[in-house]
């Protein structure tokens, strides 16, 4: 390595004339205590003042309307819990009476259905009872009709049947009196 002689220094980590050769460190130079102490007393006292004159006067107005602020929020969140238990109560009791009027809705709707139904059920039914009383004299008639003609019937058929066994023609007031004896008897 070469030294730089040109610029009349040699290569280091010196400070050129000696700076620092002269003496202590002026802070720490127990020569110069007494004025930095002074100096430190007199520029401690002025920041004392100004911040307790200044400063923290502000600062103790920004806390106090922080608190106010925060005392102001909670006491308006406080009100309006109260006001929404409030409308949470209305809610539920206005929930409960509508719950009240549909089922007494239902149970009117329920026994009006059943009345009318009850007096459907009577209507057909004694449309049904007329229906039938008309049928049982329908069939009635019906029966006594055909009954008088079952004589009638089986006096014709006794005397086709005696025709094909007998080969003859028979007399119907013989066939009639002889089913007319059976009855009797």
């Amino acid at each position: 390595m070469a030294t730089t002689d040109q610029a009349g220094h040699a290569a280091g980590t010196e400070v050129p004339g000696g700076a620092h050769a002269k003496g202590t460190f002026p802070p720490f130079d127990a020569t110069s205590f007494a004025p930095q102490l002074i100096w430190l007393a007199l520029i401690f006292g002025a920041l004392y003042l100004l911040m307790s004159r200044l400063a923290l006067p502000r600062i103790e107005g920004i806390l106090e309307a922080r608190r106010g602020r925060i005392g102001s929020d909670l006491d308006d969140a406080s009100a309006m819990q109260d006001k929404a238990k409030a409308a949470g109560a209305a809610y539920d009791k206005t929930l409960a009476d509508a719950k009240g009027k549909a089922t007494a809705l239902a149970q009117q709707m329920r026994e009006q259905l059943a009345a009318d139904s009850d007096a459907k059920r009577k209507s057909l039914e004694s449309d049904l009872n007329v229906k039938l009383a008309d049928a049982e004299r329908s069939i009635t008639a019906n029966k006594t009709q055909a009954m008088t003609h079952v004589a009638a019937i089986a006096t014709e058929a006794a005397a086709d049947i005696v025709r094909q066994i007998t080969g003859k023609p028979v007399d119907a007031q013989v066939i009639a009196q002889a089913m007319t004896a059976t009855k009797t008897a």
